[in-house]
């Protein structure tokens, strides 16, 4: 997948009127390759027109190391989901003006799943 070209992203969303909503969001999975762990980070800005017309999804994938030391603890993999969200969100602020901005975390605070970790 190709990375998310944001002078794209920037056009399009200052080409649609003030209704338009703007999703951004990432998730993350663990794998292991030639002995080591690896995180692919999927990362989302989604441009849902006028709040009810259809949408245009920018997307990438990044693999890095994963620092974690245990599986059921993904505490800097959780972290570095924000981080990348919050990347994201910086390098089109310019251009969001009055729209509704959602972001989106895997994070649930429930002790039952390993994500409360964060």
């Amino acid at each position: 997948m190709k990375k998310i070209d944001i002078a794209q992203v920037k056009a399009f969303i200052e080409a649609q009127g003030p209704e338009t909503k703007i999703y951004i969001g990432a998730d993350s999975e663990r794998c292991k390759r030639n002995n080591r762990w690896y995180a692919d980070y999927t990362l989302a800005i989604v441009v849902h027109i006028d709040g009810r017309h259809g949408c245009k999804i920018f997307g990438e994938v990044q693999t890095e190391i994963d620092y974690d030391a245990k599986a059921s603890k993904p505490s800097m993999r959780l972290m570095n989901e924000a981080y990348k969200v919050a990347e994201l969100y910086h390098k089109i602020v310019d251009v969001i003006g009055e729209k509704e901005v959602q972001i989106h975390l895997d994070i649930n605070p429930d002790v039952r799943y390993n994500s409360s970790i964060v």
